[in-house]
């Protein structure tokens, strides 16, 4: 036997969803969460003057063919000293 549900037309997910945002927990959760990204966007965005202190100088890429690349010495197996 199936049960109709007791709702009209309307999704119980969207329902839901309409519950939590509601909420004040919920409210403050997004206020924090667009604090954070204002916060962040007005730390990172503009070109700080402190951030330009020390810039890296990067090698143009003719300069960078001219210089190859160190590769990792292979070292073998250390032995370790015995003691007499």
């Amino acid at each position: 036997m199936v049960v109709a549900p007791s709702w009209r037309g309307e999704s119980l997910f969207l329902r839901l969803l309409d519950g939590l945002a509601r909420t004040k927990a919920s409210r403050a959760a997004d206020a924090a969460d667009v604090a954070g990204v204002v916060l962040t966007s007005l730390i990172t965005v503009p070109n700080w003057p402190f951030f330009n202190r020390h810039p890296l100088h990067w090698l143009d890429p003719i300069e960078a063919e001219k210089h190859p690349k160190p590769q990792p010495a292979i070292s073998g197996p250390k032995k370790k000293a015995s003691k007499k």
